[in-house]
């Protein structure tokens, strides 16, 4: 696909300078870039690289774009512009209408004519599919469950009985939606499986990233908001509600009944504990254990960064010792609590004369 710089622009609603016939094909980054591609800067540390890009035109901020003389497009986020403007090279192909020839359809299944069902793909009983709607090769769309239109499945998705998946999702390859939830209660015999009898309710716009897990509910349905953007290999459990537009990177494991409210982002590899709530606008960085509620919008965190493994060893040494030295600690207080009383300070403060 070619596209003019000027009609990229009107488009997107961004100005521009330059000459609004260059001939744009692509995108690029900004080093070394590719001539007839567009890139960006978003960041100052990477104005340096500007003037030496072999991109054909770059997707600025009006302060970059007033000591530039090249091509460009002005925008104040130039990530969201770039974001934008790569749709229109975004070569995907479109869902055509149509049933493979391996694939199994249930007779009972409503499938919308313009959805199409992939090799070796099964649509059990009851299944809605909705318009435009494309289910990859072996994929399982269980007895019941709903998907809403231009909702795509990639290859070897399993959505479960009864799950619903709003419009415009994109669920990534060996995600799976609606398995049962992790629960068991100890018994003298030992442990006995508690029917997971809810389902999983996923609003519109949704992604979910490859290999990513969502337990079905114990009673009620786990639900995820609206806008939801789910990374690779992420656990949701049973029963957790994550609120609208919230982000949440790689490896991040949710414990079952816990609350996440919206436009939240969670860095990679956290950990959150069951049955807790996290409020609206909680950022939350990556590698931290999430042991209590965080209800009050702000950034939270507590990993600890690497270091070299001496200087680490070192650390873990006086972590070790703080056990010791607290109880050396509250006796010297004592110490000094009677000796104040015995002279007589009723600020209770130590006398050191």
């Amino acid at each position: 696909m070619t596209v003019r710089l000027g009609e990229l622009a009107k488009s997107f609603g961004l100005d521009m300078q330059g000459d609004p016939e260059t001939q744009i094909t692509g995108v690029c980054t900004l080093q070394p870039g590719k001539p007839g591609c567009i890139g960006f800067v978003a960041h100052p540390k990477y104005r340096s690289q500007l003037n030496a890009t072999l991109a054909s035109a770059v997707i600025v901020t009006p302060a970059v774009a007033g000591d530039y003389a090249g091509n460009a497009l002005i925008a104040r986020d130039p990530n969201l512009a770039f974001a934008r403007v790569a749709t229109r090279f975004d070569d995907e192909p479109k869902v055509c209408g149509g049933v493979h020839a391996s694939a199994v359809v249930d007779p009972s299944a409503e499938v919308a004519g313009s959805a199409w069902i992939g090799p070796n793909a099964v649509v059990e009983a009851g299944a809605v599919i909705g318009e435009r709607v494309s289910v990859g090769a072996a994929c399982v769309v269980s007895r019941n469950a709903v998907l809403g239109e231009d909702t795509r499945l990639e290859a070897r998705v399993w959505v479960g009985r009864r799950c619903v998946l709003g419009a415009h999702c994109r669920v990534h390859p060996g995600a799976v939606i609606g398995s049962r939830g992790f629960g068991n209660v100890q018994s003298a015999e030992g442990w006995v499986a508690v029917p997971q009898l809810g389902a999983v309710r996923i609003g519109d716009d949704v992604e979910i990233g490859a290999n990513t897990t969502i337990d079905r509910g114990a009673i009620d349905d786990t639900v995820i908001g609206s806008g939801v953007k789910l990374d690779n290999q992420i656990q949701v459990a049973h029963n957790v509600h994550i609120g609208d537009h919230t982000a949440i990177a790689a490896c991040v494991g949710i414990a079952g009944s816990t609350r996440i409210g919206q436009r939240c982002l969670i860095g990679g590899g956290c950990g959150i504990n069951g049955h807790l709530v996290i409020g609206d606008d909680v950022i939350i960085l990556g590698f931290a254990m999430v042991t209590k509620s965080l209800p009050n919008a702000g950034q939270y965190g507590s990993g600890m960064p690497v270091e070299p493994a001496r200087e680490w060893r070192r650390t873990v040494a006086r972590l070790r010792r703080l056990k010791s030295q607290e109880a050396r600690l509250r006796a010297l207080e004592h110490i000094l609590q009677i000796d104040s009383g015995e002279n007589g300070d009723d600020t209770g403060e130590p006398d050191l004369a």
